[in-house]
C-alpha cells in the first residue's frame, strides 16, 4: 500500500483548501473528508465485547482488519503518498500510531470564532435550503445555532476536544498544526513546513490556479458553498457575523496562540 498521513482539525479552517492543494502533486491522493473515520469507529464497536462473537477476536485481528479497511479502500488509487481526511482522525491517534507507525497527522485549525461565524454565514447565504450541519432543520438564531456547533458532540465541538487530545496526548510528536491565517497568507511557507514534516520531496505548488469541486456533494447536504474551494490562495478580510459577546465568547480557545498553554514539542505552522 501507498505511504499514508490523515488530514484532521477543525471544520472551516482549511482542510478542503490543504486538500486541493496537495492534490496538485501528481504523486499524491487527497480530498474532503471521506467515509473511512465512520467505517474505522463502527468495525471497532462491532468487535468489542457487545458482540457476542467477539471471544473469537483478539487484538491482532483487529489490527489485521482495521488495516485491511485502508488497504482494500485504497486498492485502486495508483498515488504514491496518501492523505485521508477526517475531522475524527485527532481523536484516534494511538490506533495511528499502532497501524501506521510513520504517519504523520496534519490537524488544520482557526479561531473558534471565525469558526462559528464561517458557518453561520453559510446558513445564512443558503437561507433557503436548510443544512444537515442542523439536521435539516429550518429556524433558530445564530445563538442557538452556535450552542449546537460548539457543543461536545456537534460539529465544532467534538473535533475541538479531539484536537486538544491529540495536541496533548503522547502521539503530538506526530501531529502539526496549520493555522487558517499562515495557509491563506503564506501558502509557500505553509506547504514547505508540511513537506518537512512528513519527509518528502517539495512539490511547486500553483497558488493562484487552484481546483476542487464537489457542488454535488454540498448541494445534497443542504448547504452549497460548504467545500468551495477559490481559484486563488488569498486571505479575506470580513466583518463578523457574530454578535459582539458571542463573537468574544470564544477567543480564549486558540490555545495553539498562547505559548503558556503549547504543550511542549507541538509543531505548529
Amino acid at each position: 500500500m501507498a505511504k499514508i498521513h490523515f488530514i484532521s482539525g477543525l471544520p472551516r479552517s482549511g482542510s478542503t483548501l490543504l486538500s486541493a492543494l496537495l492534490r496538485q502533486n501528481p504523486r499524491y491522493e487527497a480530498g474532503m473528508s471521506g467515509p473511512l473515520a465512520g467505517l474505522f469507529g463502527s468495525l471497532l464497536g462491532q468487535m468489542s465485547a457487545r458482540n457476542e462473537f467477539s471471544v473469537f477476536i483478539d487484538d491482532a485481528k483487529r489490527e489485521r482488519i482495521l488495516h485491511g479497511l485502508f488497504d482494500n479502500y485504497y486498492a485502486d488509487c495508483p498515488a504514491e503518498v496518501i492523505f485521508d481526511t477526517s475531522r475524527a482522525w485527532c481523536g484516534w491517534m494511538p490506533a495511528i500510531a499502532r497501524l501506521f507507525p510513520h504517519a504523520k497527522v496534519i490537524a488544520c485549525v482557526r479561531d473558534v470564532s471565525w469558526v462559528v461565524d464561517s458557518i453561520e454565514r453559510l446558513v445564512q447565504r443558503n437561507v433557503f435550503s436548510p443544512s444537515s450541519i442542523f439536521n435539516y432543520s429550518a429556524g433558530g438564531t445564530v445563538y442557538t445555532r452556535a450552542n449546537a456547533v460548539v457543543a461536545p458532540d456537534g460539529m465544532v465541538g467534538g473535533p475541538y476536544d479531539a484536537l486538544k487530545q491529540a495536541a496533548y496526548g503522547a502521539q503530538r510528536d506526530r501531529l502539526l498544526l496549520v493555522q487558517y491565517d499562515t495557509l491563506t497568507t503564506d501558502p509557500a511557507r505553509t506547504m514547505h513546513a508540511i513537506y518537512d514534516f512528513i519527509g518528502e520531496p517539495y512539490f511547486e505548488h500553483d497558488f493562484d490556479h487552484v481546483d476542487y469541486d464537489v457542488r454535488e456533494f454540498d448541494e445534497r447536504a443542504g448547504t452549497p458553498g460548504l467545500h468551495t474551494v477559490r481559484s486563488t490562495v488569498k486571505a479575506e478580510q470580513r466583518e463578523t457575523l457574530l454578535p459582539p459577546e458571542l463573537f468574544k465568547r470564544f477567543t480564549n480557545d486558540a490555545f495553539w496562540r498562547d505559548p503558556q498553554r503549547t504543550p511542549a514539542g507541538l509543531r505548529i505552522v
